[in-house]
């Protein structure tokens, strides 16, 4: 039964099978410890201390530890003291190793089922979640370079946002903030320590001033670049729009040309927005009957896919700021909107010709939170949500035993 259980260094003194539940008796082979006090070895046998632990199953048999943490007292400085176990934190009732095969089934579903399945309680789950996660944290982040900041909704509909930390480089979650005020930000990011901020060199963030002067503020090396795809979000926005308009305004046509415009209208959102390299031949023949209907909105798709050209294809950083601005005066007329944010954030946007950084990677690990938020069927405090996110890109699952 010791080769069975394989734990360094523990051996099984009896076992005693209770209907699908066996009980193992088990201690330390050694007959000493050393003093946390002192340092020195004690083999004064004080008293013994059997408790129950949970481990890891064998085969389709539940398994306790009857575990024996023996007292010793030191010779040396006279004081008691418990010896020291590497498989089991103190005054815990399960083994390192099983905590982390709980974590490895909670990352792959939810605290809720993985309690269930395992006959736990939701706060039994949690206290092997941190404690596996103490393991972890705080995050390495000596090797940060490129950081990306985003936010995303943690409560659908009531306005409250977290602000989601990547690094764009590995493209892992490395910190959540519970709300996005900027002294909030600051004072997590200053948790980080001066040597880990001096060394970002860029910083990928929305259009949302608040970070811009954040950045600033924190990261005094770093140059600041605005994400393409959310200045793309800002056009596909006003396109929208027009869309939506241009349906108002059919109103006033005689009914031919009004169902004409809604019939092309209707329902091609998607086919307005997607690139049309990528559309399938029935949504090309949708683009065209919209271009018929609407020259207008014919002109404007022109453009967004203009738009997307020079950040697809734009060799270097003179290339971009040639096209765009040549952008900026042809799309002027019609998204007037788009035109003046860009241009109020032309010097980060352009940052995009010269590094190629974008947030992609924070759009897929936003994405990602959204699952793990609606598998924990709603977090009830933000530390909980936070864990169980950090793990998900962490975590090596194939480590644990």
């Amino acid at each position: 039964m010791t080769e069975l259980l394989n734990l360094p260094d523990v051996v099984v003194e009896s076992s005693l099978q209770e209907g699908s539940v066996l009980i193992l008796s088990v201690s330390k082979k050694v007959k000493s410890a050393v003093c946390p006090h002192c340092g020195k070895k004690s083999e004064h046998l004080h008293q013994n201390q059997k408790y129950l632990v949970k481990d890891l199953p064998m085969g389709d048999k539940e398994v306790i530890l009857n575990l024996n943490r023996r007292r010793f007292k030191c010779k040396t400085c006279r004081k008691t003291f418990s010896e020291h176990l590497d498989f089991v934190g103190t005054k815990k009732g399960f083994t390192h190793r099983y905590a982390e095969n709980i974590v490895k089934q909670v990352i792959s579903s939810d605290v809720s089922n993985v309690a269930k399945n395992n006959g736990l309680s939701d706060e039994e789950v949690n206290s092997m979640i941190e404690e596996v996660a103490q393991k972890l944290l705080p995050i390495d982040l000596s090797n940060l370079r490129r950081l990306g900041i985003d936010e995303i909704s943690l409560v659908k509909g009531q306005g409250k946002f977290i602000v989601v930390l990547v690094d764009i480089d590995t493209g892992k979650l490395i910190g959540l903030v519970k709300e996005r005020k900027q002294i909030v930000i600051e004072n997590f990011m200053k948790t980080w320590g001066e040597e880990v901020l001096d060394k970002i060199e860029e910083v990928s963030i929305d259009m949302t001033g608040n970070y811009k002067s954040l950045v600033d503020k924190v990261c005094s090396n770093a140059v600041v670049t605005v994400d393409r795809f959310h200045v793309t979000k800002v056009i596909h926005q006003e396109l929208n729009q027009a869309r939506i308009d241009e349906k108002k305004t059919a109103l006033e046509l005689n009914v031919e040309s009004r169902e004409k415009v809604f019939d092309s209208l209707k329902g091609n959102k998607f086919t307005l927005l997607k690139a049309e390299s990528e559309l399938t031949d029935k949504q090309k023949d949708k683009l065209d009957k919209i271009r018929e209907a609407s020259p207008l909105l014919g002109t404007m798709h022109s453009l967004k896919e203009e738009f997307r050209n020079i950040f697809d294809n734009s060799e270097d950083l003179g290339e971009g700021i040639l096209g765009l601005l040549d952008w900026l005066k042809k799309a002027e007329p019609y998204y007037q909107k788009s035109v003046k944010t860009i241009t109020r954030w032309f010097g980060e946007i352009i940052g995009y010709f010269e590094r190629r950084t974008t947030n992609g990677v924070v759009e897929g690990i936003n994405n990602k939170l959204k699952l793990i938020k609606r598998s924990g069927f709603g977090f009830r405090n933000f530390r909980n949500f936070e864990i169980r996110a950090l793990l998900s890109w962490h975590y090596d699952i194939n480590l644990a035993r």
